[in-house]
C-alpha cells in the first residue's frame, strides 16, 4: 500500500485546499503530455508517478475515502519493523516513495508495541469475520456429530452403537462359518 500523504507531500492533517494545491503542482510536473518527447524510461516513470498522484488525490480529496484510508493505514497496514513503517512494495518501481518515517507515537516498550499491534490485528474486520466463520463451522460440526448420536438412540433404544457393531460382527462370523 502506498502512503498517499507522502505521494502528495502533505501531512496527515492537511486541509482539502493543501491536498488540492499539492496535486495540481505534482500533476503539472508529471503529466504524460509534458513528457511525450522524453526518453521511454523518463516517460514511464512520469506516467507511473502521475497515476500515483491522481490516485492519492482521489482518495484524500473525498472525505469518505480519506476516512476509510486513514482507518486502514492506522490499523497497521504498513509493515512495522522496530518502530518504523515501511512500504511493503519497497521501491521496486524506482519512484522513490519508500515510506520509512518514524512511528509518530514514539518509542514505547516492545511489549506495549507488540500488544498494540496484536490488538489491532485481532480487531480488524477480516479477522473478526474469519473468527465468526470458524465459530459457525465448529458449531455446525458439533451439531451434526451430536445429531447422529441422538438419531441412533431414538431408533435403536436400549442398544449402544458399539453393541450393534459387535452383533453385526458376530452374524458375519456365523455366516462365514455356515
Amino acid at each position: 500500500m502506498v502512503d498517499h500523504y507522502q505521494v502528495l507531500g502533505v501531512t496527515r492533517n492537511a486541509t482539502k485546499q493543501e491536498v488540492k494545491e499539492a496535486f495540481r503542482r505534482l500533476a503539472v510536473k508529471y503529466h504524460p503530455d509534458k513528457h511525450a518527447q522524453s526518453p521511454d524510461h523518463v516517460r514511464l516513470n512520469a506516467t507511473v508517478r502521475f497515476k500515483l498522484v491522481s490516485e492519492a488525490y482521489e482518495v484524500l480529496n473525498d472525505d469518505r475515502k480519506r476516512a476509510s484510508y486513514n482507518a486502514v493505514s492506522d490499523s497497521d497496514c504498513f509493515r512495522r519493523t522496530s518502530g518504523t513503517y515501511s512500504n511493503p512494495y519497497g521501491n521496486r518501481y524506482g519512484y522513490g516513495y519508500g515510506y520509512s518515517a518514524r512511528n509518530s507515537r514514539g518509542q514505547g516498550s516492545s511489549f506495549s508495541s507488540a500488544f498494540e499491534s496484536t490488538f489491532r490485528y485481532l480487531t480488524t474486520r477480516a479477522f473478526l469475520l474469519n473468527l465468526a466463520l470458524a465459530g459457525g463451522m465448529c458449531f455446525a460440526f458439533t451439531a451434526i456429530d451430536t445429531s447422529g448420536e441422538t438419531l441412533w438412540k431414538m431408533r435403536n433404544s436400549g442398544k449402544s452403537f458399539e453393541d450393534a457393531m459387535d452383533s453385526l460382527e458376530k452374524t458375519k462370523v456365523h455366516k462365514d462359518e455356515g
